[in-house]
């Protein structure tokens, strides 16, 4: 007798359908084979599955048993074909008798020895799937329910052992599905950029970068305050909308980050060691999964010394900045993973950290100087927006009571400059004026005739090259979406030039 059965598989953060067939006779010698591109996990499954179904008071006599996921050109990977084996072995030997139509319910789960479903990777991709499909349910360990019913118009339910999966399908036992409750909340922070003395300018150009979206340089002395002010930076964005929401989750999902049950609400910050490999922030490796870049998406990607990195792992960067995306390619497959993120990064004038200091000496020779800028190639920052200098904060700032821009007025002013680009940009696939390029820059980056010879004379005194003249024009009409003027004006394009200081040090 023959079986077939819907679950599914992982490619990128998307999920494609597999057919998984199982033929089951008596005729013959006893064997089993599995067919259709499975990697180590999922061959592996035979031994839990023929040991959960004896777990469950259930013997299967011995006979062939043909395996087929379809597509067969396709790679399958992870544990989630468990749940639909069982299922399929115990039809196709006829030890249970169906009632429910099984090419409506889809499954997704893996299985222990006793029979426990447990919880897998990539369930809202998943979950996604089936509802394209048009399934009626969708069957998961409880650990996934949450997460699976964030998608609408597809019954969850989250079953705990195999034995009430059989109840389910044979209708034995009735079942309530999961139901997921979105609530969009604030998340209160225990950082504000009112603890941060001083740096007035440098928490203007944050208000810039975030309101925009823009990329962030932070350079200064050792102790100036770079890394506090980049871990306040989620604290003034917006909080994610239910459809960017969905992407960061997916992403977490797939790679098995995902910390919440349910949908993630906060914008990530991700922090990753100057020693990070290029695969580990790009994405990729023998089974790709995003890299830190992907996990940033919606958020930010913060690097700490920037030049400590290694050059070849900060070049990989240079795609993704510009494009929001990162493909991987490989022999058998292309993968694409979103990567539309903020990258904030600080470094030190030089390798002793004090050069410009008023009250350290430096004691870098010309070459060490030369060789520390040189890590940093002028491709990589034409693709950052803002270059800001952060000074040390005098000592008497310390003790003194400074009332300065703290995160709810930011928050705020960034809110309402968010609100401005989304009514522009509706019904386009910008969504920030960081994303602006081509027709559309030119289309809502427009100049007077006043403001274009302004610009031209900045652009040849500074020796500008084509990209940093273009993202010169997104940063100003950030500055003119914080002033909420509709016109950008020589003050909003000198404000964005000034907030380029290694153009000025050219």
């Amino acid at each position: 007798m023959i079986t077939r059965l819907n679950c599914g598989a992982l490619q990128g953060i998307n999920a494609f359908k597999v057919e998984l067939e199982i033929d089951y006779t008596r005729a013959g010698m006893p064997a089993f084979v599995m067919v259709g591109l499975a990697e180590g996990a999922v061959r592996e499954a035979k031994e839990r599955v023929f040991t959960a179904i004896r777990a469950c008071a259930y013997k299967i006599l011995p006979a062939k048993v043909t395996v087929n996921l379809a597509p067969a050109d396709k790679k399958k990977a992870g544990t989630a074909y468990d749940l639909p084996l069982a299922i399929g072995l115990l039809t196709a030997s006829e030890l249970i008798q169906p009632i429910k139509d099984l090419h409506k319910i889809f499954f997704a789960a893996e299985l222990s020895l006793s029979g426990e479903l447990r919880p897998v990777s990539g369930i809202l991709p998943l979950a996604l799937l089936a509802r394209k499909l048009g399934m009626e349910a969708m069957i998961v360990a409880p650990e996934n329910a949450q997460e699976a019913a964030i998608v609408e118009g597809l019954n969850i339910y989250g079953l705990e052992q195999l034995s009430d999966v059989i109840d389910f399908v044979t209708e034995h036992n009735i079942f309530e599905p999961v139901y997921y409750e979105h609530k969009q909340e604030w998340q209160a922070y225990s950082m504000d950029f009112a603890e941060v003395k001083g740096q007035e300018e440098a928490k203007v150009a944050i208000e810039i970068a975030a309101a925009g979206g823009h990329n962030l340089l932070f350079i200064g002395a050792p102790g100036s305050g770079k890394t506090m002010l980049a871990k306040r930076i989620p604290t003034i964005l917006p909080p994610l909308t239910f459809e960017e929401a969905l992407e960061v989750t997916t992403i977490y999902s797939v790679s098995d980050k995902l910390q919440t049950k349910g949908l993630m609400t906060t914008r990530p910050f991700r922090s990753p060691h100057h020693t990070v490999s290029e695969i580990a922030l790009i994405g990729g490796g023998s089974y790709p999964k995003p890299g830190e870049v992907s996990l940033a998406h919606r958020g930010v990607l913060f690097l700490d010394e920037l030049p400590e990195f290694s050059r070849s792992t900060l070049e990989v960067l240079r795609q993704p900045l510009e494009d929001g995306n990162v493909t991987i390619s490989r022999s058998a497959q292309t993968l694409t993973y979103p990567a539309s993120c903020m990258l904030i990064a600080a470094m030190n004038p030089c390798p002793c950290g004090y050069y410009g200091d008023k009250k350290h000496a430096c004691t870098c020779t010309q070459q060490q100087l030369a060789r520390y800028k040189a890590k940093l190639s002028g491709p990589l920052l034409d693709r950052i927006d803002l270059h800001i200098e952060v000074p040390a904060v005098a000592y008497e700032d310390f003790y003194t009571e400074f009332k300065g821009r703290d995160s709810k007025s930011m928050r705020e002013r960034v809110e309402q400059a968010r609100k401005i680009q989304e009514q522009r940009y509706k019904g386009t696939n910008c969504h920030i004026n960081a994303e602006l390029n081509g027709a559309m820059l030119e289309k809502y980056c427009k100049l007077e005739e006043k403001e274009q010879e302004f610009l031209t004379k900045a652009a040849n005194r500074l020796a500008l090259s084509a990209r940093s003249f273009t993202r010169i024009l997104r940063v100003a009409r950030t500055v003119a979406d914080l002033e909420q003027s509709e016109k950008i004006t020589v003050a909003h394009l000198a404000l964005a030039i000034s907030c380029r200081v290694l153009d000025r040090a050219k």
